[in-house]
């Protein structure tokens, strides 16, 4: 087993990153593998109920993508942009485009301004935000950022975001505000697809509000020493039920089984989540994923590694390379069973 993290590289042809999603949702293709029989299926999102066992239970990660971009410009006239990544106790914690050191005010529309508290070794900010210059909560800021705010598409995307992105960056049963990402896995469900499954399986929402700890790619040579940011995750009693149960678990996305191994190992329905699953640490409770196609040197990839391994997981990306399968967040899907 290597945790160099090298080995957790691949190159992929730059063609093949999905700058747009498909249409219907659920037309992405879909490479099926099977861990007992080492079968491989390729096949169609939408013909997800034929692969996946009745005794399955289906979990989503319900979490919803804020318009986390914002466009401004500082006192002295230079533009600035800001994502907004979550809120913590010392005040809004934010990665900023461009240079704004400590103490530098920053003016957006709808009379929303903002200063820097202070700037981390990590590229991170803190900052604190006001309306009509008073300090106003998370929750009045996200209001406004749906206003004012761009959806933060990644930075593979080489296009400008447009109004299709508002709905299309979203899954169709996201509920619960606080995502700078989305769950890609879940954008492949359509209203069709989810009530198939709906229909056929026992299910149940859980929330995990992505942010750096989920996307941010591993820097250290051993995997073992990378440190996962927190994310925030709620559990409600129907999925609680379901991990307790000794039904066999399909997450819908690595957010999906991090909050699920999180609350298995921890027993705790809401907090922080900041496990890192890779071939040392595998998911214990999670027994098939649906995810998509990852970065290189990402947590992300290191989670598909840890339920098949480093090698079979190279090959399948490979695989899906030469059938010209599409990556990344708006790309095609995998199911692992």
């Amino acid at each position: 087993m290597s945790f160099n993290l090298s080995e957790y590289d691949y190159r992929l042809p730059e063609n093949i990153i999905a700058q747009m999603p498909v249409e219907p949702r659920s037309n992405a293709k879909l490479l099926i593998y099977d861990r007992k029989s080492n079968g491989i299926t390729h096949s169609i999102v939408a013909n997800l109920c034929d692969f996946l066992p009745q005794k399955y239970a289906v979990i989503f990660n319900d979490s919803k993508v804020i318009k986390a971009r914002l466009l401004g410009k500082k006192i002295s006239g230079g533009k600035i942009e800001v994502l907004i990544v979550r809120e913590t106790e010392g005040g809004i914690l934010t990665l900023i485009k461009g240079k704004a050191s400590a103490k530098t005010r920053l003016i957006f529309d709808c009379d929303l301004s903002a200063e820097v508290l202070n700037a981390d070794d990590n590229g991170t900010r803190l900052v604190r935000f006001y309306e009509a210059n008073k300090t106003i909560a998370f929750s009045r800021l996200i209001e406004i950022a749906e206003l004012i705010g761009k959806t933060p598409l990644p930075p593979y995307i080489k296009r400008g975001v447009n109004d299709y992105d508002t709905d299309r960056y979203q899954s169709c049963f996201a509920k619960v505000s606080g995502s700078i990402a989305a769950p890609t896995a879940s954008l492949h469900f359509d209203p069709p697809l989810l009530e198939r499954v709906r229909s056929r399986y026992k299910w149940a929402e859980i929330t995990l509000h992505i942010g750096l700890g989920t996307f941010k790619g591993m820097q250290t040579d051993d995997i073992r020493d990378h440190k996962m940011h927190s994310e925030s995750y709620e559990i409600g009693d129907r999925a609680q039920a379901l991990i307790d149960s000794d039904t066999p678990l399909l997450a819908i996305g690595t957010t999906s089984a991090r909050a699920i191994e999180h609350y298995a190992i921890t027993r705790r329905t809401s907090g922080e989540c900041d496990l890192f699953l890779y071939p040392a640490n595998p998911p214990r409770r999670v027994n098939a994923l649906l995810t998509n196609f990852h970065l290189p040197k990402s947590t992300l990839f290191a989670l598909v590694c840890s339920l098949i391994g480093v090698k079979k997981t190279k090959e399948l990306y490979k695989l899906a390379i030469t059938n010209n399968y599409r990556f990344y967040s708006y790309g095609d899907a995998m199911l692992i069973l």
